[in-house]
């Protein structure tokens, strides 16, 4: 029986890339191959119109595959060249699992156990319009709750007012403060939580009929939490735990431990931890630091968290943690590694790179004719190339004038045009934060960001240069 054979269409600057994969995937899925480049460099800017005009399909071509970017009807296609067509994924990457030989995991995030409590920090400063705009952002990012966080030393008459209006969008409301007053206009507004408990408080914050966070007199004194739950329960007041996660450098390793402790004392308490502890004190990208938080309050059964998104490098962390619940829910429930899962908490850098072999490089280099430039990020360089020449280094500045050197000794009365030289400059100085970071770099794409999420490119926003 004879194999099936394929015709793929794409752009110039991935020809060589799907050369290498279908080398291998065609060997797996047992399919013979054939592919066309319809004049065009960019795969994603392919659109069915274009391609009835370019395309040409030899007769023995069994069916005929387009990138996953294409636009256009299909069918309009078929009708024109009496063939099959198909789009492929938009990843060449993914040919493997689109041909069935081989497989990207999915699995369901839907569902997490740890409820998130989002700060707006010192929210009776703020006018009620600011104090709406943040509380929708969090709920947006992931927020199940919103801590209205007063000031300490300052009581408000605003607490009410922003409570009531809060409850009016239909969120739900906890307040975070220890004065009676403020306090008091919150659960008269509708808060249904009160942070924080203990021995200085305890005697009017018990009568007030809502749930409150109890924590121990100071965070190293675990036998005043035990009086505390005492009291606590015989008022009937409920209750949720919190030793305190102190920040790193004053006793977060002890904390930790109480937190173990405190789950061993009381194995069907509710607890809660305050993550913004370490997110907000710790000077490093908060996303790895709320998924091992994340991954210590799923094991301890830690229900709730606080948190807050104030300072530059956490200014994510509500949708940081929302991930990282889902991503240790399922790892902790199926007892496996949150690994080749889910990617949205890969920011900075991306969980697996796809690069060319240098060969590969060479042989693209070798091939172009046209003065058009191709970038790429890889092997530790930048690489610049056109018919005219091949330029690599670290350097885009002094590969820039390499190039411009070249162009002004084969076409001395060409000019270089603002907007080109603009894209090239972007184009170059993208590539370059992609090789430092460690990020994948396609010319004319976006760059994936995970759950920043990548702003997604636009033909008009790339002028054509060709």
């Amino acid at each position: 029986m004879a194999k099936t054979t394929y015709l793929f269409v794409t752009g110039r600057l991935a020809e060589v890339s799907l050369r290498e994969i279908l080398a291998t995937v065609s060997a797996k899925a047992d399919f013979e191959w054939e592919i066309t480049v319809p004049g065009i460099q960019v795969a994603a800017l392919m659109h069915t119109s274009l391609l009835r005009r370019r395309l040409v399909v030899p007769e023995h071509v069994d069916a005929v595959i387009v990138p996953g970017w294409c636009q256009g009807d299909l069918a309009d296609l078929e009708m024109h060249f009496g063939k099959p067509f198909r789009r492929g994924p938009r990843d060449l990457n993914d040919l493997s699992e689109y041909f069935g030989v081989g497989k990207r995991r999915t699995v369901d995030l839907s569902r997490y156990a740890i409820e998130i409590i989002a700060e707006i920090n010192h929210a009776t400063r703020l006018p009620l319009e600011e104090v709406l705009i943040q509380a929708r952002a969090l709920q947006r990012a992931g927020a199940d709750l919103i801590d209205v966080g007063g000031v300490p030393g300052e009581s408000s008459p605003r607490i009410g007012e922003i409570v009531s209006a809060l409850r009016n969008e239909g969120l739900r409301v906890s307040i975070d403060s220890f004065d009676e007053q403020e306090v008091v206009q919150a659960v008269e507004a509708g808060a249904e939580l009160i942070l924080s408990c203990n021995h200085s408080n305890v005697d009017w914050v018990s009568s007030l009929g809502v749930e409150v966070v109890a924590i121990p007199d100071s965070p190293q004194d675990l036998s005043s939490l035990d009086r505390l739950v005492e009291r606590l329960d015989r008022d009937g007041c409920r209750f949720r735990l919190d030793p305190i996660l102190e920040p790193i450098g004053v006793g977060f390793t002890a904390s930790l431990e109480r937190y173990m402790e405190v789950r061993r004392r009381y194995p069907e308490c509710s607890m809660m931890m305050g993550v913004g502890n370490v997110t907000e004190l710790t000077e490093v990208d908060s996303a790895g630091v709320n998924m091992v938080l994340a991954a210590v309050c799923e094991d301890l059964g830690i229900q709730s968290i606080l948190t807050t998104q104030v300072i530059n490098w956490c200014r994510t962390s509500v949708a940081e943690f929302d991930a990282a619940r889902r991503l240790v829910h399922y790892a902790v429930g199926a007892k496996t590694i949150p690994k080749h899962v889910n990617s949205a908490l890969v920011m900075l850098r991306d969980s697996r790179l796809r690069s060319l072999s240098d060969a590969a490089l060479r042989t693209l280099a070798e091939s172009l004719r046209d003065p058009n430039y191709r970038i790429y990020a890889e092997r530790g360089e930048l690489h610049l190339m056109n018919g005219e020449g091949y330029w690599h280094g670290d350097n885009p500045f002094g590969l820039f004038e390499a190039a411009l050197q070249r162009a002004k000794e084969r076409r001395p009365a060409s000019e270089i045009t603002a907007e080109h030289a603009f894209y090239l400059g972007y184009e170059l100085a993208r590539a370059e934060v992609a090789l430092l970071a460690g990020k994948q770099y396609v010319q004319d794409e976006p760059m994936n960001f995970g759950l920043l999420g990548a702003v997604q490119a636009s033909s008009s926003l790339h002028p054509n240069v060709e």
